[in-house]
């Protein structure tokens, strides 16, 4: 995992980077900006919503929605990302914070339309994804959605398999979505959706 500092460093070339890796169709970003289209399309469902992004680093995918109106908290633990999005997104509530320790207190009695998250939660191992995957649950209105787009799989065979063709590159200190595995977890609590977009990433959409 890279460390906030590694982020701070990495901030004004990562979204060259993504692109890069997008653009070859290559583990880990491939699939990425249709990932994220489709993310703002469903946001866009509603006008003017309340969105909390997980991650939301440059800004890439809020700034857009803070665009079309809608209001906006976030939360980062790169100091150096946070000014970038700062700068599209003046007015939005962007918080330094680091999900390994929950939730912050600025937020846990807000609710939102939707929570949105990037290429963030592989952070977290499995069992903290179930645990935080709960808390975010209790922010959301009532027909609010959880839409996450990340390095995902159906099975975790499907993930080994990734694994095996990637081993050159691929990092073990992220723990990527296995979808199967993450739907039984959540089974009393909530329902769960996804989508696979591609061989390396989709699409994960939970609702009360």
């Amino acid at each position: 995992m890279l460390s906030k500092s590694g982020f701070n460093l990495w901030a004004d070339n990562y979204d060259n980077t993504v692109h890069i890796s997008e653009e070859n169709n290559d583990y880990p970003f491939a699939g990425y900006k249709q990932i994220l289209n489709i993310i703002f399309n469903e946001v866009m469902q509603k006008t003017y919503s309340n969105v909390l992004d997980i991650g939301f680093g440059t800004g890439v995918l809020t700034s857009k929605l803070y665009e079309n109106g809608h209001q906006i908290d976030g939360l980062d633990f790169s100091p150096k990302m946070i000014s970038i999005a700062k700068s599209k997104m003046p007015n939005a509530h962007l918080i330094e914070w680091d999900i390994s320790k929950g939730l912050p207190s600025e937020i846990v009695n807000k609710r939102y339309d939707s929570i949105v998250s990037t290429y963030t939660l592989h952070h977290l191992t499995d069992v903290e994804k179930v645990i935080f995957v709960s808390k975010l649950l209790s922010l959301l209105k009532e027909e609010g959605k959880i839409i996450i787009g990340d390095i995902s799989f159906q099975s975790r065979e499907e993930l080994n398999k990734c694994r095996q063709k990637n081993l050159h590159h691929w990092d073990d200190d992220e723990f990527y979505f296995v979808f199967d595995e993450l739907k039984s977890a959540l089974a009393s609590i909530c329902n769960c959706k996804f989508q696979p977009i591609s061989h390396c990433g989709g699409i994960i959409v939970i609702s009360k």
